[in-house]
């Protein structure tokens, strides 16, 4: 799982990360917020209507899901259920809220933070992005502010200062995380196993 205050440039190192691993399993968000100028339906997000997004809510769909910035984000619980089944890895990008309920459910999950290299590079980057308005940069950073407080909780911790060092350090992330113990358990089975001859 790898979260992010809104602006740190989450999606800017996840996508070259995925381009590069066709084995890592990428769980598309559904939200309620509408596409930004260039995103994709199924591609970003499965962008719903809110009336969709409690109806699923009220069904069970979602692993976890929050409101954040007065709009629903969350995980489709089934077709990760699906990939973990299967063995596949699975990258979420979840925010600090989905990340605390998905551990609850997966407490061997690894969970990646990524920190801006300041409050002020970050207040740059929203205000560069022009999508939100100033009452919203105000929220957002505002949110920031106590997001990052929750960065000791993570496993790891990426500074996206430089983007190319922060693309290493979330690939380094995940193959380390492919030679955790406990991911490796099935296969260091066979070797305390008694051989049967």
């Amino acid at each position: 799982m790898v979260s992010a205050p809104s602006g740190v440039g989450k999606t800017t190192i996840i996508r070259p990360v995925l381009e590069n691993r066709p084995d890592l399993r990428f769980s598309v968000s559904c939200t309620t917020r509408s596409p930004r100028p260039g995103e994709v339906p199924g591609k970003d997000y499965h962008y719903l209507t809110r009336e969709e997004f409690v109806a699923g809510i009220q069904a069970g769909r979602f692993l976890e899901w929050a409101e954040v910035h007065g709009k629903f984000y969350g995980t489709d619980g089934e077709r990760i259920d699906r990939w973990l089944k299967s063995g596949d890895d699975v990258l979420l990008d979840i925010d600090v809220q989905g990340a605390r309920q998905v551990r609850s459910v997966f407490p061997s999950a690894h969970t990646i933070f990524i920190l801006p290299p300041s409050m002020d590079v970050l207040e740059e980057r929203l205000r560069g992005r022009g999508t939100e308005s100033p009452e919203q940069l105000t929220r957002r950073l505002a949110a920031a502010r106590v997001e990052i407080q929750q960065f000791p909780w993570y496993d790891f911790v990426i500074v996206n200062d430089v983007l190319e060092e922060a693309i290493a350090d979330l690939n380094a992330i995940l193959r380390a995380c492919r030679c955790d113990r406990a991911v490796q358990a099935p296969r260091l089975r066979s070797f305390l196993a008694p051989q049967i001859l």
